[in-house]
């Protein structure tokens, strides 16, 4: 049952970077930009609730809101404060900002929190379970395959965003907003659609849907530093690109892809060597097809 275990825990995985992905390709899908501090708005969500549930003793699921509502604000404002300037600027100049963001949130977490590791919470335990049982989860097949209750709770978690957000972008007046500017901006402001506000809207759901991976990402890996977000946002990065960046779908096959991809690497060739692993893949894959496995090319009259 060791696959089996591996798969499900790749899965597992796969739907925390699936989630993050999502912040990534719904601003690429509609600002066409690049927001290499979506990573560290996961470390602040995760803080928040580390804060509010430990030392304010908050119950999870208000910390886990708490934490939803400040990474919202926070994603607003720096691309009201960061992007929005930059809106007409070259790629390399938003790409320089991102990255200067996010060093930004690492040093400011250095300076409030400091680089003592902290130890996350477990909140998916049964009543009275004690913390053997909270490991463990649920038993299968006698005992050989168990699925921690954090596992589970991953797993549908990202199903029903995944689900919910693409209801979200097809069925509602502002996802269909989303879509015309991600198809064509200048034609989407002819229409009275407010673009800025539409660009804002996107980066909230992109850094609200951040605040609930890291809070997923440091149950199922409760050590908790001001650089907890920075390798999960590039492998979610290369997730979003993997699938598709730009698709909804896509961000969920790539980050379940990933995962798994991680996962059997750490199993059965080297912990070392499960990074280079998955990015070697992602490579052979835009080799082969360059707009990811759900992207579409995009065809640019000159």
């Amino acid at each position: 049952m060791s696959f089996l275990n591996f798969v499900i825990s790749g899965i597992s995985l796969g739907s925390i970077y699936a989630i993050i992905a999502l912040g990534y390709t719904m601003v690429y899908g509609i600002a066409k930009m690049l927001n290499f501090a979506h990573g560290d708005v996961i470390m602040v969500g995760a803080y928040v609730c580390f804060f509010a549930v430990s030392k304010y003793n908050l119950p999870p699921l208000v910390g886990v809101l708490l934490a939803v509502v400040i990474c919202t604000l926070l994603g607003m404002t720096i691309e009201k404060l960061a992007y929005k300037p930059l809106r007409s600027a070259t790629s390399l100049a938003v790409l320089i900002t991102a990255i200067g963001v996010s060093y930004f949130l690492q040093n400011a977490a250095l300076l409030l929190w400091t680089s003592n590791p902290k130890i996350f919470p477990s909140f998916f335990k049964r009543a009275g379970a004690d913390a053997t049982q909270a490991v463990n989860g649920v038993s299968l097949f006698g005992g050989q395959l168990r699925i921690s209750y954090v596992t589970v709770v991953t797993i549908a978690v990202c199903l029903v965003i995944m689900v919910a957000l693409t209801l979200f972008t097809s069925r509602t007046k502002m996802g269909k907003a989303m879509r015309a500017c991600s198809e064509d901006k200048d034609a989407a402001r002819l229409m009275g659609i407010n673009v800025d506000s539409t660009i804002s809207l996107t980066f909230a759901i992109g850094s609200g849907l951040a605040a609930i991976a890291g809070v997923l990402l440091c149950s199922a890996y409760p050590t908790l530093v001001p650089t907890t977000g920075s390798m999960p946002g590039i492998k979610a990065f290369t997730a979003a690109v993997f699938g598709g960046i730009g698709s909804i779908p896509g961000a969920l096959l790539g980050g379940i892809l990933l995962g798994v991809i991680e996962i059997f690497a750490k199993a059965y060739i080297s912990t070392q060597m499960s990074d280079a692993v998955v990015f070697a893949v992602l490579i052979i894959v835009l080799l082969v097809k360059p707009a990811g496995l759900l992207g579409r090319k995009i065809h640019e009259k000159v």
